[in-house]
């Protein structure tokens, strides 16, 4: 594997961790990962790049390495930091992003935030929130109350080999070596709750059980459109053939192309035999695609 190394990134309220590799005279690449997921998993795309990249992969505030603040958690938050880590990084010109899932739907989001910071845009399985309406709000609300009476926790697993098994249970296209990586770096020791719903020390994932409260505001994917539509840069969307993503669009016909009618300069990539996470599945055709499009 290629080696990687540990930098911090100190913010007025928040201390991150980014994750690098490569020659730091080599093109700069930032790699952005997914909600419950941390950077060290995008390990087996790096291995199978082939030209050289200054990589930088932060690990968002309260995932990984990165401070964990031990309270809720707004989106927004988000783009601040990679705002935040983008200035540090690459002060002037332009930035290559490579998104999965949250990351992705940050990178096309900042994209149209800050059109002239951005070169081009990967995202991974990362194609906008789902729909929401109006007439969801009061049970939002009500969710979001109940948070704040009864914090989230993670489950506690006995060991990282549990762990793995849990991980090689949700997908399977990922391979047993694979998972015993990934329990490594997507997971913990620390309090979390057993089956009956009580206090348990154990195995945890790898982030603030806080992220799984849910926020009190609805998202629009109308406001998001709308952001998607200043995009200047040219975006390409990836996705994988048996992903519970894409089964999800089929449900709502039209969604999919509503979505990419937003975007001035779209391309879509398909990967076959790749579920929602397929950076884990299919790294080496991820690596292909990624560097076919921004080389």
């Amino acid at each position: 594997m290629k080696p990687s190394r540990s930098e911090f990134l100190d913010l007025p309220d928040v201390r991150l961790h980014i994750r690098r590799w490569g020659d730091a005279q080599a093109p700069m690449l930032f790699l952005l990962h997914g909600w419950m997921d941390v950077s060290a998993s995008f390990q087996f795309v790096v291995d199978e790049l082939a030209r050289d990249w200054n990589i930088v992969a932060p690990d968002w505030r309260g995932f990984g390495n990165s401070e964990w603040l031990n309270r809720p958690y707004f989106f927004a938050e988000h783009l601040g930091d990679l705002e935040a880590i983008v200035d540090r990084y690459a002060p002037t010109g332009k930035v290559k992003l490579v998104g999965h899932s949250m990351g992705g739907i940050l990178s096309c989001l900042y994209a149209g935030i800050r059109p002239e910071r951005v070169e081009s845009v990967v995202s991974l399985e990362g194609f906008g929130i789902a729909p929401t309406t109006p007439g969801m709000a009061p049970e939002r609300y009500q969710q979001w109350l109940g948070a704040l009476k009864k914090p989230p926790r993670m489950h506690a697993y006995a060991d990282r080999a549990a762990f793995a098994r849990r991980l090689l249970h949700s997908d399977r296209f990922l391979l047993p070596e694979r998972a015993e990586f990934l329990a490594k770096h997507l997971a913990r020791v620390g309090d979390g709750e057993n089956r009956a719903g009580l206090r348990h020390h154990g195995i945890i994932w790898n982030g603030d059980p806080w992220h799984k409260a849910p926020a009190p505001y609805l998202f629009r994917l109308e406001e998001s459109m709308a952001i998607w539509k200043q995009i200047t840069c040219s975006v390409l969307w990836v996705a994988g053939r048996q992903s519970w993503v894409i089964r999800e669009f089929e449900t709502r016909p039209g969604d999919w192309a509503a979505r990419q009618a937003c975007f001035a300069n779209l391309g879509e990539a398909w990967i076959d035999q790749a579920d929602h996470m397929l950076h884990h599945d299919q790294p080496t055709e991820v690596a292909r695609i990624v560097e076919a499009f921004i080389g």
